[in-house]
C-alpha cells in the first residue's frame, strides 16, 4: 500500500469506530508523530484511541510498528491492541484512557510543569525505556507529542515514529511529525534508532516540560533535574547515561543536603514477583491538569452517536468521507462538525444554536394520547355490557 492510501484529511470514521474528536488541540511549534482520534464502535460498548499515519509517513512501516508496539512491556507504555486489516486504510487503535498530550498540558497549565511533576514522567518513561531496551528494542519515537498524562501517571506511544518517517540511511531532518529537537543527531543524519537515542529523546522531552521547548539553555532547566537531562542530550551516544541509571536518579530525593531534600516523586517496588515497578508518588499531576483530564473524560462518555449511523465500508485507494472541524480536548470548545446535520459525530452541547440544545440524535416521538370514549346514545348498550372499556370520568 502506497503513501497515496494514507488519509488525506480528518475522517468521519476509521475502521469500524466513529469519530468523537481528535485527542490533540492545536499547539504551535509542536508536531504530532501521527493523527489521533477519540472515536467510538457502533453499538456504543467500547471507546478506543485510534492513530491514523500522517500524509507522507510510509503506510506499511507505520502498520508494522504498531503490530510491533503489541510485545511492549510496562504499565507506562500505550500499545497498540488492534490493528487494521490487509486492504483498508492504515489504523491502529487501544482502548481509550482520559489522558492529556503533554503540549496541551503545558498549554493548559499556563507554562513548563513542576519540577516534581518532571521528575515523576522522567522515572516512569526511564521504566519504560529500560524494559524495551532490555527486550532488545528502541522505541524510535519519543517527544512531546508522544507523552500523554493520565491520574496515575504518563502513557508514552507513536512507537517507531522515526521509523516510519523515513528508512535507515536517508535524512530525517524537517520530516511531518519529526520534532527537530527530540530527534537525535545520529538519527536526523539517517543513522539506525539505537537505544542511546531513545534516551537522548527523553531528555528533550523533559526539557520541553520542564521548560517549555526542547533545545534549552542548561541555565534555564531546574536545578533538581539540570545534571540528567543535559546528560541525556550529551551528542556522543556513548556519554549519555542509560535506562536504569535514570529511574534511580529521578527517584532519588532531590536537594544538595539531607535537610534540604524534597520528598521522592515516585517510588520503586523492588518486591520480588512485583511487578508495580515505577509508580509516581500522590499529587504529581497539578490540581488543574487533574481536573482537565476528569473534565475530558465526562464530555467523551456524554458523547452520542446517533442510533442509525453505520460506518461506510472503508476504502482501498481514496480517503473517506471527511469531518473538517472535528473538536478536540481539551483546551479547544466543542464545535459542530460539517455533516452533523445529516447524522455526523457531535459532542455535548456542539447544537448550541437548536431550540432544544440536544445532541444529534433525534427527539423521541411523542406518545400518542388514548382515543376519547365514545359520546352516549339513545342506543347505546349499558357500560357494563359494553365490549368497550368502561374509563371512568
Amino acid at each position: 500500500m502506497g503513501s497515496e492510501a494514507a488519509y488525506q484529511s480528518v475522517p468521519s470514521c476509521i475502521g469500524p469506530y466513529t469519530v468523537i474528536a481528535r485527542l490533540d488541540a492545536d499547539v504551535p511549534g509542536v508536531p504530532l508523530p501521527e493523527q489521533r482520534f477519540i472515536a467510538r464502535s457502533q453499538d456504543g460498548a467500547r471507546t478506543v484511541l485510534v492513530c491514523v499515519p500522517l500524509p507522507g509517513a510510509d503506510p506499511g512501516r507505520f502498520l508494522a510498528e504498531a503490530e510491533g508496539s503489541r510485545y511492549l512491556l510496562g504499565q507506562w507504555v500505550s500499545p497498540a491492541t488492534e490493528v487494521s486489516a490487509p486492504g483498508e486504510l492504515p489504523w491502529h487503535a487501544r482502548p481509550f484512557l482520559p489522558a492529556l498530550p503533554l503540549p496541551t498540558a503545558l498549554a493548559l497549565y499556563g507554562g513548563p510543569l513542576p519540577e516534581h511533576t518532571v521528575r515523576a514522567i522522567g522515572a516512569c518513561l526511564a521504566e519504560t525505556l529500560a524494559i524495551a531496551h532490555g527486550q532488545g528494542s528502541s522505541h524510535a519515537g519519543i517527544s512531546p507529542g508522544a507523552v500523554l498524562l493520565a491520574h496515575d501517571g504518563p502513557r508514552l506511544g507513536c512507537f517507531g515514529a522515526v521509523r516510519a518517517a523515513a528508512p535507515d540511511g536517508e535524512p530525517r531532518s524537517g520530516l511531518p511529525g519529526l520534532e527537530s529537537g527530540s530527534l537525535p543527531p545520529e538519527q536526523a543524519s539517517g543513522g539506525r534508532p539505537q537505544p542511546l537515542g531513545d534516551i537522548y529523546a527523553l531528555g528533550a522531552t523533559l526539557a520541553y516540560a520542564a521548560t517549555g521547548h526542547t533545545v534549552p539553555e542548561r541555565q534555564e532547566l531546574p536545578a533538581s533535574v539540570r545534571g540528567i537531562v543535559t546528560g541525556c542530550l550529551a551528542r556522543d551516544p556513548a556519554a549519555r547515561p542509560r535506562a536504569g541509571e535514570l529511574i534511580r536518579a529521578f527517584t532519588e530525593p532531590a536537594g544538595p543536603s539531607a535537610a534540604s531534600r524534597t520528598a521522592p516523586v515516585a517510588e520503586v517496588d523492588s518486591t520480588p514477583g512485583n511487578g508495580a515497578g515505577v509508580t509516581p508518588a500522590p499529587g504529581w499531576l497539578p490540581a488543574r491538569l487533574t481536573a482537565a483530564v476528569a473534565r475530558q473524560s465526562a464530555e467523551v462518555l456524554a458523547a452520542e452517536i446517533a442510533a442509525t449511523q453505520t460506518a461506510p465500508p472503508v476504502p482501498t485507494s481514496t480517503p473517506p468521507q471527511v469531518v473538517h472541524d472535528v473538536p478536540a480536548y481539551p483546551g479547544q470548545a466543542p464545535g459542530r462538525p460539517p455533516g452533523a446535520e445529516t447524522g455526523g459525530p457531535q459532542l455535548p452541547g456542539a447544537a448550541e444554536g437548536s431550540a432544544s440544545g440536544g445532541s444529534a440524535s433525534a427527539p423521541p416521538v411523542p406518545p400518542v394520547p388514548p382515543a376519547p370514549p365514545p359520546s352516549p346514545s339513545p342506543n347505546s348498550v349499558h357500560p357494563s355490557h359494553s365490549p368497550v372499556p368502561h374509563l371512568p370520568k
